[in-house]
């Protein structure tokens, strides 16, 4: 299954989702696409005509052009995703917490969305890591044994 991670560049997230079998949807790899796309002629702006035009799907013209320009990025994750899990109240070194409008932007379309989520908040101690990892494994169990 297709698991949106939040927040979308958690290395730690992805990987837990990817060694339960499940592709962990990051914007690692959609950055890197941009970067190493041909058709892109400016690099480190990796920008397209379309990217603007695409933004406009997930945040109303109203809104900031930073966060239409995340949101091209990240609404297609939105979209693929089966499931959820997000991480609350992580720290600024777990993952990309750069616009805040975006971030609240992502978590509400991922829960309107109405898949499979798990919200957590972040761990402060051992025990409470050795059971947020728990709880993701058995969550990733559970949407493996619903979809056979």
């Amino acid at each position: 299954m297709k698991i949106a991670i939040f927040p979308p560049n958690s290395l730690i997230l992805a990987d837990l989702v990817e060694r339960r079998g499940h592709e962990p949807l990051v914007i690692q790899k959609e950055i890197r696409q941009k970067v190493t796309d041909p058709e892109i002629d400016s690099p480190p702006f990796n920008i397209t005509e379309e990217d603007p035009i695409r933004g406009l799907k997930y945040a109303a013209i109203e809104v900031p052009s930073g966060v239409r320009g995340r949101m091209a990025i990240l609404g297609p994750l939105i979209e693929e995703a089966d499931a959820a899990i997000i991480m609350e109240e992580a720290p600024f070194g777990f993952g990309c917490i750069g616009c805040a409008r975006t971030n609240e932007l992502c978590v509400f379309q991922l829960r309107k969305k109405g898949i499979p989520t798990l919200e957590l908040k972040y761990p402060t101690t051992r025990e409470e890591t050795i059971d947020v990892v728990n709880r993701i494994n058995k969550f990733l169990d559970e949407l493996e044994a619903q979809n056979g």
